[in-house]
């Protein structure tokens, strides 16, 4: 059974910082593209970032560029989301996704194979 299991997530004040965490199960890692995407109340899932199969290319959106880094361990089959200078914006569940596709484009749901079930991130002001 294919499993990705996010963890810490929170409550931070602004300016804050986070580190989530991806477990996979039932898959290699270093076989997908893997990414995070976020969701907030009342909005569509928009994607986040990506890493490459091999960790050495990364892609964000603008909105986190420099605050947000994605980073992997394929030796422990993990997934990371560093999230530095938070804001009320970003607060959302975020889901950690994996693909068997490869992309220089954002990835759209769609493409995603696996999901997490979401960790939830509240930024107060």
């Amino acid at each position: 059974q294919v499993q990705l299991d996010e963890s810490g997530g929170g409550l931070v004040q602004a300016g804050g910082s986070l580190r989530l965490s991806c477990a996979a199960s039932g898959l290699t890692t270093s076989n997908y593209s893997m990414a995070w995407f976020r969701q907030a109340p009342g909005k569509e899932r928009e994607f986040v970032a990506t890493v490459s199969r091999s960790g050495v290319y990364t892609y964000y959106i603008d909105s986190v560029k420099g605050r947000f880094t994605i980073s992997r361990d394929n030796t422990k089959n993990t997934v990371f989301l560093q999230m530095n200078g938070l804001k009320p914006e970003d607060m959302a569940v975020y889901y950690c996704a994996a693909s068997s596709l490869v992309t220089r484009q954002r990835f759209s749901v769609g493409a995603m194979d696996y999901w997490g079930k979401g960790t939830l991130v509240t930024v107060s002001s």
